[in-house]
């Protein structure tokens, strides 16, 4: 880590975090909440809220992939997705659903439609493999955001899709 010149989980503790949280509404997969505790790592954000059915570390299957990521990133469980939706809204978070859907924006779109995005705490809700994320949910955020797809597919990989608005969010 000293050759990298990595900062320790200490150090990481102590690092000021973008104002950026991840919120995993019912994900189903342990390697898909590895995967994103890595990347929230990688990005240095504030958090991540895991919700409902979500796994939660510690577990061997989440730690696979997450690498260690468990112990720098501040995660916090809400029993609902509502509830961490409501309390981020409370602390000033500006929350966009990551779905495609009515009204959605494109990602590559969001600088007009969140034109302070580097001044804004930011949370974005990355929704069930299957389902999405659910009406209920979409009902209280501020807005959705969409990645531009052009291929037959139309969905990608929690992980991959948390990994692409991170970047988007940071560079």
């Amino acid at each position: 880590m000293e050759d990298l010149d990595r900062m320790s989980v200490a150090d990481f503790k102590e690092a000021h975090k973008k104002p950026i949280i991840l919120v995993m509404d019912q994900i189903r997969s342990m390697h898909n909440v590895g995967s994103v505790f890595r990347t929230a790592d990688a990005f240095l954000i504030g958090g991540i809220c895991l919700c409902g059915f979500t796994p939660q570390p510690p577990h061997r299957d989440i730690h696979k992939t997450a690498l260690g990521a468990t112990e720098s990133v501040d995660w916090v469980y809400y029993e609902t997705t509502v509830e961490a939706v409501q309390s981020l809204k409370q602390k000033g978070f500006k929350v966009f659903a990551i779905e495609q859907t009515h009204g959605s924006v494109s990602l590559d779109q969001l600088d007009a439609f969140l034109p302070n995005k580097k001044e804004t705490s930011l949370a974005f809700v990355f929704g069930n493999e299957v389902e999405g994320v659910s009406e209920e949910v979409l009902a209280l955020c501020d807005g959705a955001i969409e990645i531009p797809q052009y291929g037959m597919k139309h969905s990608l990989n929690i992980s991959v899709a948390a990994a692409i608005v991170l970047w988007e969010m940071v560079r």
